[in-house]
C-alpha cells in the first residue's frame, strides 16, 4: 500500500472567502473481468466519478490468491501512475474516490479498506453514510472482543464507518463472505452503496432506501458496477440496470446472482438530480441533465422577471439556465469564464495578494454583460458567500440589474446520508427569509424553486425522494441519543436532540468538555455535527 502524508491544500474557494458548497458523496466502482486490465478499467472509471470525491483515491485488485490495495490522498490523477497501475494485477478490482462524511480526511481513512487475513481477505469501498456507527462499534467489540480496535483497519487508526463494516464482514473466517454479508447488511442503518471483494468474487450492495445511486453494467468479458451510469459508459460497458434498494449482487466465475437482504423502500436523494450527479448520468430512468433543464423551466414559471440575458454559474447552474431561457424567451449567454485547470491544490496567495481580489475560479465576461439586466441561475445557496462574490463581480463588470434564481429550495437542514453541508448556523437560509438573503447577497431579486417544482422535474414520485436537507423530514430515523457525527469515532459522544422538531435552540451545553482551543469535544466540521451547532 502506498502512503501519503495526508496533507491537503485548502479548498479553492478559500481564496476568495468563498462558499464551500455541498460536498459530494463518494464514488465507488467495481469490475469483474478475467483477461482485462481491471486496474486501468477502474482507474478510468474513477476518473468519471472524480466529481463525487476529491480527498483521496484507491484501487484494490484480486487475482484469486491475494488482494493488493493502492491508495493515497489526492485526485485520481495524482494518486496513480503507470507503475502503480501495472503492479495491480488480477481479474477483479474495486475503486473509490472519497469525500469524508464519517471520519476525518486522512490517509488512514482512505479507501478501499482491508480486513481479514490468512486465506480470506475483504476489501471494501463505500458511498454514503451510516447513522448507527456507535452501535456498530459496540457490535464489533461484542463479537471480536475489546482487542478488535487494535487490529486491522481500526488498529491502523481508521475512524470511518467503512472500517467497522469491513471488520464485521471479515469477522468469521469459517463462513463465506456471501453468507456473512447477508447477515451484516440488515444491521446497517443509513445510506450505503458498497462494492467489496475477496480474492475471487465481486459484491455490490445498496441500502433499502436507495439513497445513493448504484448501477450495473456489462462488458464483453465481465461485469461492472459504479455509482453513476456515466462511469460505465466511460469504459465501454453497456448499462444493464440499477442495483435495487436492499439488493446484494454477487459476481464470480459462475455468473451473477442476486439476493434480497431487505425490503425496498425507495427514498432517492433529490440533490443527486440538482447537483451531485454528472449531467449525463441516468437515475431511475431520468437523465440528470434533462431534470436540471426542467428545473430551470419551472423556475421561469415560478419566478419570471424582465431581463436581457440569462446566464448560468458553471458548471452545475448552466442546464437550469438553459431551461430558464427556453421557458422565458430571454436569450441565454455566457456570463462567466471558468478556469478549467484549477484543482484542489494550488499555491496559496499572501494576504496582500488576496486583497487584490484574485479570481482563479471564475471571471465575468464583461463585454457580454455590460449594461444588461441579468438572470443568474445557480443550483443552490449554502452560506451565500459565493453568490455575494458573484453579484459583486457582475456589478463591477457593468451589469445593470442582477436577478438570482436558484434551482433548489432553501437548504435549512444538514444531510446525514452522505453529503457534507455546512452546519445549521452557517446555512444562510436557516435564519433568514428570501428577502433577507437577497439583501445579503446584493441581488436585485431572488427566487428559489419550490419543493414541488424541483421534485416534479425529476419525474419521480415525491414519496420516493429524500428531501431532508430542504424539509428536515429524515426518511431514515436518526439516533435518539444524538450519537451521530462525522467524527463520532474520534471524539466523545454528546447527547443532543435531533429531528425536525429540534429548532434553533439546539446548542452545545455550556458544561460540555472543550479542548485547549475551546472547541467542544465530540464536535467535528460539516454536516455530521450540524444539529449539534445550530
Amino acid at each position: 500500500m502506498a502512503r501519503g502524508d495526508g496533507r491537503l491544500s485548502h479548498d479553492l474557494d478559500s481564496l476568495q472567502g468563498g462558499d464551500k458548497g455541498p460536498q459530494d458523496a463518494c464514488g465507488v466502482f467495481g469490475v469483474w473481468a478475467p483477461g482485462e486490465d481491471v486496474a486501468k478499467l477502474t482507474y478510468f472509471g474513477l476518473y468519471a466519478l472524480q466529481h463525487r470525491g476529491q480527498e483521496s483515491a484507491g484501487i484494490a485488485t484480486g487475482d484469486g490468491s491475494k488482494i493488493l490495495v493502492y491508495k493515497d490522498m489526492g485526485l485520481v490523477s495524482q494518486v496513480f501512475d503507470e507503475t502503480a497501475l501495472s503492479s495491480l494485477r488480477g481479474h477483479l478490482a474495486i475503486g473509490h474516490t472519497r469525500y469524508s462524511t464519517t471520519g476525518g480526511s486522512t490517509w488512514e481513512n482512505a479507501q478501499p479498506t482491508l480486513g481479514g487475513g490468512g486465506d480470506s481477505t475483504v476489501a471494501l469501498a463505500h458511498n454514503g453514510n451510516l447513522i448507527n456507527t456507535v452501535e456498530l462499534r459496540d457490535l464489533v467489540t461484542e463479537r471480536l472482543g475489546a482487542g478488535a480496535s487494535r487490529r486491522g483497519e481500526l488498529g491502523r487508526g481508521n475512524t470511518s464507518d467503512t472500517a467497522l463494516v469491513t471488520t464485521l464482514l471479515a469477522a468469521d473466517p469459517d463462513r463465506s463472505l456471501e453468507a456473512t454479508a447477508l447477515e451484516v447488511l440488515p444491521l446497517l442503518r443509513g445510506a450505503f452503496c458498497f462494492v467489496f471483494m475477496d480474492e475471487n468474487t465481486l459484491y455490490a450492495a445498496r441500502d433499502p432506501y436507495g439513497v445513493r445511486p448504484l448501477a450495473l453494467g456489462r462488458l464483453e468479458r465481465g461485469w461492472v458496477v459504479a455509482s453513476e451510469t456515466a462511469a460505465l459508459q466511460t469504459i465501454g460497458a453497456s448499462v444493464v440496470r440499477e442495483i435495487e434498494p436492499g439488493e446484494l449482487v454477487v459476481i464470480d466465475e459462475n455468473g451473477l446472482r442476486s439476493h434480497r437482504f431487505a425490503e425496498a423502500q425507495p427514498k432517492g436523494c433529490v440533490f443527486e438530480y440538482v447537483y451531485l450527479a454528472r449531467p449525463d448520468a441516468v437515475i431511475r430512468g431520468k437523465v440528470v441533465h434533462e431534470a436540471r433543464v426542467e428545473m430551470g423551466r419551472q423556475l421561469a414559471r415560478e419566478h419570471p422577471v424582465e431581463a436581457d440575458l440569462v446566464i448560468g454559474v458553471p458548471e452545475s447552474g448552466v442546464p437550469a439556465a438553459v431551461g430558464y431561457s427556453q421557458e422565458s424567451g430571454i436569450p441565454f449567454g455566457q456570463g462567466f469564464v471558468k478556469n478549467a485547470y484549477v484543482g484542489r491544490t494550488f499555491i496559496q496567495p499572501s494576504q496582500t495578494l488576496r486583497q487584490l481580489g484574485i479570481r482563479l475560479k471564475l471571471n465575468a465576461l464583461e463585454h457580454t454583460i455590460r449594461g444588461k439586466r441579468l438572470v443568474v441561475v445557480d443550483d443552490s445557496i449554502v452560506r451565500g458567500n459565493t453568490q455575494r462574490a458573484q453579484v459583486r463581480m457582475l456589478r463591477e463588470a457593468g451589469a445593470a440589474e442582477i436577478h438570482v434564481r436558484i434551482s433548489s429550495p432553501p437548504i435549512t437542514w444538514p444531510c446525514f446520508y452522505g453529503i457534507d453541508f455546512a452546519t445549521r448556523a452557517e446555512l444562510i437560509a436557516t435564519g433568514l427569509g428570501v428577502e433577507e438573503i437577497r439583501a445579503s447577497i446584493g441581488a436585485d431579486s431572488l427566487g428559489f424553486i419550490s419543493e414541488e417544482g424541483m421534485t416534479g422535474a425529476t419525474e419521480q414520485p415525491p414519496s420516493q425522494l429524500c428531501t431532508a436537507c430542504f424539509t428536515g423530514r429524515y426518511p431514515i430515523e436518526l439516533p435518539e441519543d444524538g450519537r451521530i457525527g462525522k467524527h463520532v469515532l474520534e471524539t466523545l459522544p454528546i447527547s443532543v436532540r435531533t429531528g425536525h422538531d429540534a429548532a434553533l435552540d439546539l446548542g452545545v451545553d455550556e458544561r460540555t468538555e472543550r479542548d485547549a482551543e475551546g472547541v467542544p469535544l465530540g464536535l467535528g466540521g460539516g454536516a455530521a455535527d450540524a444539529l449539534l451547532r445550530p
